[in-house]
């Protein structure tokens, strides 16, 4: 109850500029955050004890981590503005609408693109991108790029070396080179 009264509505909050505060509060209510992490205003976390994050992860504003299951990032994670994570849906062919729910899991280096949406049971493997607006109802392997609705196949996720930070080139690239 504490967490719906107090601890929600803190966490939204727009008058509070501090990431600290956020990554903090999260913390204090169960969450296992990482060092470096970046939490925007009007981010929803359901349930923080079921959520893990690793280090230097994004969560962009008003992005909704709907966690009945778990919902587990790796480092170097971007959820971008408005993303929906949703753990939870119902079984309809049963005619009792049963809740069904499943963990999302994001590998290092993954992005979940503006207003995606990532269904229940959806893993994003290492450095696998959902494009903007897309809904990921299946699993996205590494350093794939999936876009659409149903989500499907665009394209393999490919870097410059030559635009890259040492801290990227070890997350991503050292495995995208053997693609």
């Amino acid at each position: 109850m504490a967490w719906f009264f107090f601890g929600l509505p803190l966490l939204r909050s727009a008058w509070m500029p501090s990431s600290a505060v956020r990554v903090w509060l999260l913390r204090r209510f169960g969450a296992r955050i990482g060092r470096g992490c970046v939490i925007k205003p009007g981010v929803r976390v359901k349930y923080p004890w079921r959520f893990r994050m690793g280090n230097d992860c994004w969560l962009g504003e008003d992005c909704w981590i709907d966690n009945l299951a778990p919902v587990g990032l790796g480092d170097d994670v971007c959820i971008s503005q408005g993303a929906y994570l949703c753990t939870g849906n119902h079984q309809w062919d049963d005619p009792r609408f049963a809740l069904i729910v499943r963990p999302i899991r994001l590998g290092s280096g993954a992005w979940a693109g503006a207003k995606s949406v990532l269904c229940p049971g959806v893993s994003v493997g290492r450095c696998g991108i959902v494009c903007a607006g897309a809904v990921a109802m299946r699993t996205v392997p590494a350093y794939e790029i999936h876009g659409g609705n149903p989500a499907h196949f665009l394209r393999l996720r490919r870097f410059q070396s030559s635009t890259l930070s040492h801290k990227e080139n070890t997350s991503c690239n050292e495995l995208s080179l053997q693609a």
